[in-house]
């Protein structure tokens, strides 16, 4: 969690006071709250709570801003009531180099087509600073649902959208289906002919000035024409600061063997990994990117093909 204080050295009061309000209002203890953070993913500790509520510290940078998304729906809050009180550094930080997160000249080709398309610039005028991505397998053992949540900032002028694509790459597919959550609507779609890359325009609630953020929820949903898939992963094209990818798998489904696969500028590198107790697996990547992570499993002896179904 980082911190930050405001330019002349004194709190952000207005935003103390709207969350001292706020916790009075709900009549919850810092405790209950940071239990309740904790449950989301969020870790919070007990310190940097009381110095939010008393002003000694402010939330800045990407962790402490989706933490701060939860406490305003926790405390029944309209989104962004607290964090539209707090002053803006009016800088976007170390940008980094912008880069197609994978090795495939003819997929970006695609992409570059899908973005066209979409009406939107490539490379896009935005970064993810933090993205969760869930992805649940059904008792098939394959892909069947996957919601994605990122804290978006723009990197320069005002973006009004930006692209969310799927990629499939050496496997045409129909479209999955795009559903947006929250933060914005989708505005397009777009099918490209080799059937590797499927997407829709995310348009946000509101135009996005650099160096602003604001969070983005979108699912995608594969339907039963769908090619069965053991393989789910996130790419980004900027650094992110925290990628996060987690995979449920049904009871009936757990795997014999799945593995990490990280693609970056200085190569891929594959890692076993084991499902914890629940039956899941995550994968916690901290200032990473440009580049992809991957996980990939399957039942019966691992082999070379990647035990991918057919």
């Amino acid at each position: 969690m980082s911190f930050e204080y405001d330019d002349h050295g004194s709190s952000s009061e207005a935003f103390a006071g709207a969350l001292r309000n706020a916790i009075n209002a709900k009549d919850v203890t810092l405790s209950w709250l940071q239990r309740q953070l904790k449950r989301r993913g969020n870790r919070v500790s007990m310190a940097t709570l009381s110095y939010w509520r008393s002003g000694a510290r402010r939330p800045e940078g990407a962790q402490s801003l989706a933490a701060l998304a939860d406490i305003e729906q926790l405390l029944g809050l309209d989104d962004d009531a607290l964090a539209g009180l707090l002053p803006s550094t009016k800088r976007t930080g170390p940008l980094g180099p912008s880069q197609f997160p994978i090795d495939q000249h003819d997929l970006e080709t695609a992409v570059k087509d899908a973005y066209a398309a979409l009406g939107a610039p490539y490379p896009d005028h935005s970064r993810e600073i933090t993205t969760h991505s869930v992805t649940d397998v059904d008792a098939d053992g394959n892909v069947s649902y996957c919601i994605t949540r990122s804290v978006l900032q723009a990197t320069s002028g005002t973006m009004t959208g930006t692209p969310f694509l799927e990629l499939t790459p050496g496997t045409r597919t129909p479209s999955p289906i795009f559903r947006a959550v929250s933060g914005g609507r989708i505005a397009g779609e777009y099918s490209h002919a080799g059937g590797e890359v499927h997407g829709v325009l995310f348009e946000l609630d509101a135009p996005l000035s650099a160096p602003d953020t604001t969070m983005v929820e979108w699912s995608v949903e594969y339907p039963p024409d769908y090619p069965p898939t053991r393989e789910t992963g996130h790419g980004v094209a900027r650094q992110c600061r925290e990628l996060l990818v987690w995979v449920r798998f049904h009871p009936n489904a757990l795997p014999d063997w799945c593995e990490e696969r990280v693609e970056t500028a200085s190569g891929i590198t594959i890692t076993p990994v084991t499902p914890n107790g629940g039956g899941s697996v995550h994968l916690v990547h901290r200032a990473f990117g440009p580049g992809a992570v991957e996980l990939l499993w399957g039942y019966g002896p691992r082999d070379d093909a990647g035990d991918q179904p057919g």
